[in-house]
């Protein structure tokens, strides 16, 4: 690293530093932070964070194509956002596409249930009642609690509003898929892998049995190498 400073302030002369050890970190320059390709960058590590640990959940190795994921739209913005970094999460967890659900599909059903922890020093006695209440909401006053952060509950006597952090939000699991969620975001993988899927799986992993044994043997990537397969049933 310090060579590397020291080559490049030669050729700039824009340092007086001898080495980089000694150089003042830089200021922070307010005016060139891009706030919304943070924002796209932190989805594509969580969306991507929540499909390997689907894959590790059923024990389907990252080197095996997996055809797509379906993400539940929160809002228009969300969608252009993750269009704009797709490619990055598709390679990083080795799925082919990815499609987008409204939230008022039936695909993906979820369930609600109170966080007693969360519930219980806000409203004490009235905390069963309100637990009783949760349990009624339905699909679409799931999808409205999550993407506007709070949801007005009609006890006997009075309204009160309820927040993400006092109820638990499950996506539950369809045949074929696996479903998670963390925070807004909700992310079904499909788990089916077709024969076609399979050889590719089967390529990709004898492609990196061929480039291990390749290093282990001292070649260098530009030696031409001859394989010899042994069938067998």
């Amino acid at each position: 690293m310090d060579k590397l400073y020291r080559d490049l302030n030669t050729t700039t002369q824009t340092e007086n530093f001898e080495s980089v050890h000694l150089a003042n970190f830089p200021e922070v320059q307010e005016n060139v932070i891009d706030k919304l390709l943070e924002e796209r960058m932190q989805m594509a590590q969580t969306i991507s964070s929540m499909i390997l640990s689907l894959r590790r959940k059923v024990s389907i190795k990252v080197r095996q194509p997996l055809q797509k994921i379906m993400i539940t739209v929160i809002s228009n913005e969300f969608v252009e956002q993750i269009k704009k970094v797709q490619q990055i999460i598709m390679t990083e967890t080795n799925i082919k596409e990815i499609e987008f659900i409204s939230d008022s599909s039936d695909i993906l059903v979820k369930k609600i249930k109170a966080n007693f922890k969360a519930l219980g020093p806000k409203y004490g006695k009235m905390m069963k009642q309100v637990a009783a209440a949760i349990m009624t909401m339905s699909q679409k006053d799931i999808v409205k609690l999550e993407q506007e952060g709070d949801f007005p509950l009609q006890l006997e006597n009075e309204t009160i509003n309820i927040g993400v952090e006092d109820v638990e939000i499950i996506s539950e699991d369809i045949p074929g898929w696996l479903v998670t969620n963390e925070g807004k975001i909700t992310v079904a993988l499909d788990i089916n892998i077709t024969p076609v899927l399979v050889e590719e799986g089967i390529a990709r992993e004898f492609i990196n049995r061929i480039q291990n044994i390749r290093k282990d043997s001292g070649f260098d990537v530009t030696d031409k190498i001859n394989i010899i397969i042994q069938s067998n049933s």
